[in-house]
């Protein structure tokens, strides 16, 4: 098991695609969406994953995550609740952290979100000139509550 600690913030412009280290289509559904834990499986460019997490205390929660065959990810998507989310994750490195930006099709077009990963909740760290509001605790963005499309309105 691992721990996942990280922060999420809204992105108020498009800067970041000038300082992309690398960028990756993804396709996922959530196979549960239960209070208290997520299943999600994934598809990154040609590869796949299985992922379990935990509750949120703070911005920490237990996450396990596993490799599976991408045609049993393609089979596993088809079982899970439309609409699947749609996004290209930027990779952007910022004051020596590594940033991921999902910037999101279809339906949530507009939405951009970026997330950092820390190695502990006390971790300090520059916040990049493309990022603004933090919606860390807000379930709206978490990526399980995207799926629903609730009444989410895109803020900057």
């Amino acid at each position: 098991m691992s721990v996942e600690i990280e922060h999420k913030y809204l992105v108020v412009d498009d800067s970041y695609k000038k300082q992309e280290a690398e960028a990756h289509h993804i396709v996922q559904g959530y196979l549960s969406r239960d209070k208290g834990r997520t299943v999600r499986i994934r598809t990154v460019d040609d590869r796949a994953f299985l992922t379990i997490k935990g509750p949120n205390h703070g911005a920490t929660r237990a996450e396990f995550e596993y490799e599976v065959p991408i045609g049993d990810a393609h089979q596993l998507l088809a079982l899970c609740p439309k609409p699947v989310l749609d996004k290209t994750r930027h990779i952007v490195w910022y004051a020596g952290n590594k940033w991921e930006i999902d910037e999101f099709h279809g339906d949530l077009q507009g939405l951009v979100t970026a997330e950092i990963e820390m190695p502990s909740e006390d971790y300090r760290y520059e916040v990049p000139p493309f990022v603004g509001k933090d919606v860390t605790g807000d379930r709206r963005y978490y990526n399980s509550c995207l799926t629903t499309l609730d009444a989410l309105k895109h803020e900057g």
